[in-house]
Order: structure tokens, then C-alpha cells, then sequence
């Protein structure tokens, strides 16, 4: 059975650092796409991965429809926006450890989520809806109730909701406007894929176990709690299974390293494979991804790719 996945939120400008001092490469990333282009490159053939959001209508938002386009990831369903452009973004990396400085008040992303009709049409005939909450906080808050609604009734339909919470504060007007959008998500999602450094910061979860459990008690019957290169744990209708990711030689750069695990994850999950294999080979993408400069990188042979990255508890 062939597969639809609709993906939301805001592709961007970005400047990666190269080996030498000052210089930069420009390319084009975004955490919710940065997951559709390794899943595109995952999935089969007969499977559809397409991109939700809004650009404007100048040469560097066509260029990064091209871009889109050419990684085979769908574009019928991003606004233009006569008015406004696209975000960027400036990766800056200490010990291979990155923080970013972002240019996105102009990004047409933001208006993604105001026509009703245009996601009902977005989502028609899916199979899995994927968002983040870099996806909620770019949002006005109408913007934000209409999407949740719309994916609401989606996976009232039978659709299915993949929520990452992304935790991002800075954009946000104050934490506790970020917690109550996240656990409003959590609300309409039927997988979760947290990570529980940032889970612990601002919801104060003990370990990771509690971390899936709340989101569990929020109506998620899979939550898989990403743990940086910590013991991370799923939660599938109940049942718990541990993994433990081995160790990675040299961290280049860490931007994109849960995005690819969640395509892993996902990728694998939508085919038939279990919990456990999915965790593994999530593990084994991000893994390589981080040894890497940039969000992105070409999976060229999934046989070499995936080797068993995890030790199961």
C-alpha cells in the first residue's frame, strides 16, 4: 500500500558553517522539512511526501520551491505570498554542539494555517499529518486553534498525527503559552517524539519514562522519547521498550538529528517494521547525520545506512 505524509510548517534560508573559519554554505532547511526530505528519500517510491506552508514570490522562494521539487518532496500545497518571503537562519557551532540566529519576522510560513479549505485540501487523501512546535509557535494563535481543529478532524477521519514538540522558547511569548500549544497538540496526536532534555526543562519530567507517560495521558498511544545519545524509550498501547544508541566517533554538527530520527522512526513504522527496529534504525540515520556539516545529507544506500545502532535493553 502506497503512502501519503503531508508535512507542516517552514522551510528557511540556511547558513551552515564550512571546515574553514567565516565561511558559510547557503541551502535550504527547517525542521519539519529537514524530516520530509529524509523521509522522501526513505520511503518507496509509490509514496507521496508533500510539504504545507507559504513563500513568497520572489527568486529566492522559487529557488527554494525548485529545491523542494527536485528532492521530490510536493509542493501543491504552499501558498505564495505576494508580500513576504522566506525566514533564515545562521547555524553556529561549538564543539559540534549548534545554536542558531534567526531572520524569520518576514516569513511567509507564519501565514500557513489561514485558509481552512486550503488544509482540508492539504490533508485530503493523507495518511499521516506531521508537525512540530516550531510549526505552533510561528502560528498567530486563530492561525494555531484553526490548524489543530483541522487536524482534529483529520484524524477523526482516520488520519493519522505526528507531532514533534520542538521546544523552542524564544519564540514564544512565555512558557507557559509554549506548554499549553504543546499539550493542545499532544491532544490531537496519535505518535509523539519528544526529547527529554528539553521535556525536563520546562515540564520537569524525572526521566524519560515520565516524559512518555504524559503525553500517553494525553491521548498519544505512541510516544517515542528521543534522549541524545542517553537511553531513549518508546511507549506503543502500553508497552515500554528501551534502546540504547551507541556511541558516535566524531559530532560534526548536530542540526537536523532528531528531524532524521523522526523520519527514520517514521519511515520504518509506516512499512511494518516493529518498535524496536524503528528505533534502531532512527538511531543509526541520526547518527551518520550528525557526522555531518548541515541539516541535510543524501541517503544514497540503506543497506550501509542502517546497520543495528542500538543496544536493546
Amino acid at each position: 500500500m502506497s503512502h501519503r505524509i503531508v508535512c507542516i510548517g517552514e522551510c528557511m534560508v540556511e547558513m551552515a558553517p564550512q571546515a574553514t573559519a567565516g565561511d558559510y554554505r547557503m541551502g535550504f532547511a527547517g525542521d519539519t522539512m529537514n524530516t520530509a526530505w529524509y523521509l522522501r528519500q526513505l520511503m518507496s517510491a509509490d509514496d507521496t511526501v508533500n510539504y504545507l506552508t507559504a513563500v513568497g514570490v520572489d527568486a529566492t522562494s522559487d529557488a527554494m520551491l525548485r529545491f523542494l521539487a527536485d528532492a521530490g518532496i510536493g509542493t501543491d500545497h504552499v501558498a505564495r505570498r505576494a508580500d513576504q518571503t522566506v525566514g533564515l537562519y545562521l547555524i553556529q557551532l561549538t564543539d559540534g554542539e549548534r545554536s542558531f540566529a534567526y531572520w524569520r519576522g518576514q516569513s511567509a510560513a507564519r501565514t500557513l494555517a489561514q485558509d481552512e479549505d486550503a488544509l482540508d485540501a492539504a490533508l485530503n487523501g493523507a495518511q499521516m499529518a506531521y508537525l512540530s512546535g516550531i510549526t505552533l509557535a510561528i502560528l498567530s494563535a486563530p492561525d494555531r486553534t484553526r490548524l489543530l481543529n483541522r487536524l482534529a478532524a483529520f484524524r477523526a477521519k482516520g488520519g493519522q498525527v505526528v507531532f514533534d514538540p520542538n521546544l523552542r522558547p524564544r519564540l514564544w511569548d512565555t512558557i507557559d503559552d509554549m506548554t499549553h500549544a504543546v499539550m493542545q497538540a499532544a491532544a490531537v496526536s496519535d505518535v509523539v517524539l519528544p526529547s527529554h532534555e528539553d521535556e525536563a526543562e520546562f515540564f520537569g519530567d524525572t526521566d524519560p519514562a515520565a516524559t512518555a507517560q504524559r503525553y500517553a495521558n494525553a491521548g498519544a498511544s505512541e510516544v517515542v522519547v528521543k534522549n541524545g545519545d542517553g537511553p531513549m524509550l518508546t511507549l506503543c498501547d502500553g508497552q515500554t521498550t528501551v534502546a540504547h544508541p551507541k556511541a558516535v566517533p566524531h559530532v560534526v554538527d548536530t542540526t537536523a538529528a532528531g528531524d532524521s530520527f523522526n523520519a527514520g522512526y517514521l519511515a520504518y513504522r509506516l512499512h511494518g517494521g516493529s518498535v524496536s527496529d524503528a528505533m534502531a534504525q532512527a538511531a543509526s540515520l541520526a547518527a551518520r547525520v550528525i557526522q555531518n556539516r548541515g541539516a541535510l545529507m543524501t541517503v544514497s544506500d540503506a543497506d550501509e545506512l542502517f546497520p543495528d545502532q542500538v543496544t536493546r535493553a
